[in-house]
């Protein structure tokens, strides 16, 4: 028992050494440095562009550069320059598209397929953007490496207390975990990265009304799905409400972008 308690008084510290706050204001676990997190983006990229094929059409590439550079030029506080960005356009149908860490987007062929124009792209390429900025990626690994130290110092502890049937705990323990703060916590790191990313997208001088019209879209495309507290992402009327409630504000940022110059003309 002392050594779990060794184990549980450094997690603390730890956990207390290693607390950020996110762009919007909340709390954050951060477990790993940006240098760790930027090799995984430089790792996954790179085995992702060995794996799938590329398309190939110059106008098709430009098109999803211009959208990519314009949201790109005015992230806040962002240590890359516009031109380390890395942008590639995968030739897949999924509907998709990411970015991370270290400077890397990739928007797949389907997802084209999916947005009507450069405004609704760059809703999707914002949010993807504000997952970076906002460092959603290192928050969930950070939240994984938590919960699988929990599990050892708990699975020590029952093991020392004679409790019958342990693993029986140990699932349980998992379960609630996995439903009370892991997906949760996925579905806060989406929220917010629809909210930052409509904001780059309003900087920019991109239309956030069209923001409403993806989700909509999206809405129409998925069905009725699992319930949103099943899932690891929000309902795409969860979304809707909220892009509606910032639209005011929005609109205003898309002004004051476009009075500054900043207007977009992204065609495919």
């Amino acid at each position: 028992m002392q050594s779990i308690t060794r184990k549980a008084a450094f997690l603390a510290v730890f956990f207390l050494a290693s607390c950020a706050v996110s762009p919007t204001g909340r709390d954050q676990l951060l477990l790993f440095s940006d240098s760790e997190l930027n090799q995984m983006g430089r790792d996954s990229f790179s085995d992702l562009k060995r794996n799938t094929p590329r398309v190939k059409s110059h106008r098709v590439n430009r098109y999803v550069d211009c959208v990519a550079q314009s949201l790109i030029n005015v992230l806040p506080n962002d240590e890359l320059s516009p031109n380390a960005w890395e942008v590639v356009v995968f030739d897949d149908d999924q509907i998709n598209a990411f970015a991370l860490p270290g400077g890397y987007i990739g928007v797949y062929r389907g997802m084209l397929e999916a947005t009507e124009n450069q405004h609704q792209l760059a809703a999707v390429i914002g949010h993807e953007l504000a997952h970076v900025r906002a460092q959603h990626g290192n928050e969930r690994v950070s939240q994984q490496a938590l919960v699988q130290f929990g599990l050892a110092v708990a699975a020590a502890g029952l093991e020392a207390e004679g409790v019958s049937r342990p693993q029986d705990w140990q699932n349980a323990i998992g379960l609630g975990l996995q439903m009370g703060v892991l997906m949760p916590f996925s579905r806060t790191h989406e929220l917010e990265a629809d909210d930052l990313g409509m904001r780059y997208m309003a900087r920019a001088g991109f239309d956030p009304k069209q923001g409403e019209i993806l989700w909509r879209n999206m809405q129409q495309r998925s069905g009725s799905g699992a319930p949103e507290f099943m899932s690891t992402h929000p309902s795409e009327r969860s979304r809707i409400q909220q892009i509606q409630r910032q639209l005011p504000h929005l609109m205003e940022l898309r002004l004051t972008a476009q009075q500054e110059g900043r207007s977009p003309s992204c065609t495919l």
